[in-house]
């Protein structure tokens, strides 16, 4: 969320005041606390709503968070630098390493209290204190929406702490969800059609209170089996595509555009966390190659691999295994990305077992490559040299067998990942020399894998170690669709479920260099029937749209898919995992915080 200019002053000194303020709320001598009266006016509201906007950069974008929402599914395995290595294999999971945005949240949620206790009265114009008070509902409503997913049972706070406490109590998950149900009802029918002064950009608005709303009842339904829960979701959906117009809402016609920068905040972008370089708000030095902390958008680089390491030599041993060997063909730049190598795709082919043979990555979800654009404008496979190589004939491990030749910057490709197995690789494609080195998915594994690419940041230019200053993209249209889709499932509307996942998948199959026939017989190839729509294939196609968007240990857990698909596709997990991993554990630093009254239970199993 961005505010107007004039106000960010205010802004910064609140937000440096709620966060240095509200973290100690369980201690016994909190450093500092925020009394009622800050929020009797309209700056103190405002600075209140933007600290808590500001705190979401601290978890979405950042390393552990993003290892929170993606390590340990279907879809991920850990990167040979992987970090937070529990969340991956479950093997060692605990209160002690997980739960980094238990504190932010309940920081948020106490601030949000105090702006929707004592904003009622602050001297505005009522529609402009009602869309305030709607952002905070709306907040609240987003972050135990996080908290009951993740945890279950949680604490529920709707009244302002200003006096520290060391005793605290979990309220069961129904009655929490109560209360995000009515938050985001009430977020909903006060906030704008569109983000409005002060809050521009893609802060919250209706259509992201009846998405966020949706999602609650869908995630609801499926705890209780409930019909109307999932029947609202649906009809919630329907009425945010119906009036995608007045929202300014679309899809864009060609999938990759959803990620072009110049389209962050574009019509298909819902809700972001917004990030920024500039040195007044403090996130990092330009220049300076900041490589974490709060606030620090570091997504482009977690699942990229250490291609400027990768020699033109490379061979394949006796046992299968690409061998790194030669001068490297490329240099780190801001186009391909800091590598981190934290997390890859899940492209372990099982030998064995139902499904032998194949891989989740290419044999399950990224299917008809040839027709589906998500592959493509999902992954790099493709490195253009950006840098003159020179190889010569009788380099040691170069099996070519032609003189001495140099790969030429941005004309050669350096390195080349097909999805498919090529046979001569690494140094042949068939019997023709290939000048650069070529990796198919056979040679993959926790060090060369496919780079994700569509949260690329360009514009660091030289500054390419920096972090991004793209916005974290939080909720797409897309989503609407989808979200749609499983709760007409699940609610039998079998008819209406098909019709929403082939919109998106009719989308998939827009290439913008074919022709209009091609595109339109590519897209009534993509079209499925009734018959198709099942849970899994709806997991699988949320796996094509939204691959690496922060999404998928909430799909899993949502569908109480987590354990079976965990067993069926990952092999780091598989063996560890077990029914009480469908909630994370609880913070150990809050269960030893409260000593006086109960103690704080922990989640069965941890």
């Amino acid at each position: 969320m961005k505010l107007k200019y004039k106000l960010l002053p205010a802004v910064l000194v609140l937000c440096a005041f709620i966060n240095n303020g509200c973290q100690g709320i369980l201690e016994e001598n909190p450093k500092a606390a925020i009394v009622p009266s800050f929020f009797n006016s309209p700056s103190g509201v405002l600075g209140g709503i933007a600290g808590v906007y500001n705190d979401i950069r601290n978890a979405w974008g950042t390393e552990g968070f993003t290892n929170e929402m993606m390590a340990g599914t279907d879809e991920h395995l850990a990167g040979a630098s992987a970090s937070g290595i529990q969340l991956h294999n479950y093997n060692g999971l605990n209160g002690t390493n997980f739960g980094a945005a238990w504190n932010i949240a309940y920081t948020d949620i106490n601030t949000l209290n105090g702006v929707l206790e004592y904003g009622q009265t602050i001297d505005l114009p009522d529609a402009t204190r009602k869309q305030y008070l709607a952002q905070a509902k709306f907040l609240r409503g987003f972050w135990y929406f996080y908290l009951v997913q993740t945890f279950g049972d949680v604490p529920l706070n709707t009244k302002f702490i200003t006096v520290p406490s060391q005793a605290a109590s979990r309220q069961p998950a129904a009655q929490v969800y109560e209360q995000i149900i009515k938050d985001l009802t009430e977020a909903a029918t006060d906030l704008p059609d569109k983000p409005t002064a002060p809050f521009i950009d893609k802060a919250a608005c209706k259509p992201v209170a009846q998405l966020v709303l949706a999602k609650a009842y869908l995630t609801r339904g499926w705890l209780t089996n409930s019909q109307a829960d999932f029947t609202q979701a649906s009809t919630i959906c329907a009425d945010i595509i119906a009036k995608k117009a007045t929202y300014g809402l679309d899809l864009w016609a060609n999938y990759g555009d959803a990620f072009v920068p110049a389209n962050d905040y574009g019509k298909e972008t819902m809700f972001v966390s917004d990030h920024s370089k500039d040195p007044k708000y403090g996130y990092y030095t330009v220049g300076g190659g900041a490589s974490g902390g709060g606030a620090q958008n570091l997504t482009p680089w977690f699942t990229n691999w250490n291609y400027p390491n990768l020699g033109v030599n490379s061979f394949k041993n006796a046992a299968g295994n690409l061998v790194n060997n030669g001068t490297a063909t490329m240099i780190r730049d801001s186009y391909y990305g800091r590598p981190y190598i934290r997390i890859r795709p899940n492209s372990y082919k099982w030998p064995s077992g139902p499904n032998a043979g194949k891989s989740y990555f290419l044999d399950q979800a990224f299917v008809n490559r040839n027709v589906d654009s998500r592959f493509e404008n999902t992954f790099y496979t493709v490195w253009i040299a950006n840098k003159e190589t020179t190889n010569a004939q009788n380099a040691a491990n170069n099996s070519r067998g032609i003189p001495t030749y140099t790969l030429r910057a941005n004309i050669d490709t350096a390195i080349w990942m097909p999805d498919y197995e090529v046979a001569g690789a690494p140094q042949f494609v068939g019997t023709r020399p290939f000048k650069g080195t070529v990796i198919p998915p056979s040679l993959w594994n926790n060090t060369y894998f496919p780079a994700v690419k569509k949260f690329m940041d360009p514009s660091r230019g030289a500054n390419f170690n920096d972090p991004s200053s793209r916005p974290v993209v939080i909720y797409r249209f897309a989503d609407v669709y989808l979200t749609g889709a499983e709760a007409a499932f699940k609610a039998g509307q079998t008819t209406a479920a098909k019709d929403l996942l082939n919109a998106i998948r009719r989308r998939a199959a827009f290439r913008p260099g074919n022709t209009a026939e091609q595109n339109a017989a590519a897209a009534t190839a993509m079209e499925i029937k009734e018959a198709d729509v099942t849970l899994d294939f709806i997991l699988d196609e949320r796996t094509r749209e939204f691959y690496g968007e922060w999404q998928r240990w909430h799909d899993l857990v949502r569908t109480r898919s987590l354990v079976r698909r965990v067993k069926d596709w990952n092999p780091e997990a598989g063996a560890n995992i077990k029914d009480f991993h469908m909630l994370r554990p609880i913070p150990q630093a809050q269960i030893d915080r409260v000593v006086e009254g109960p103690k704080f239970p922990q989640n069965p199993g941890y």
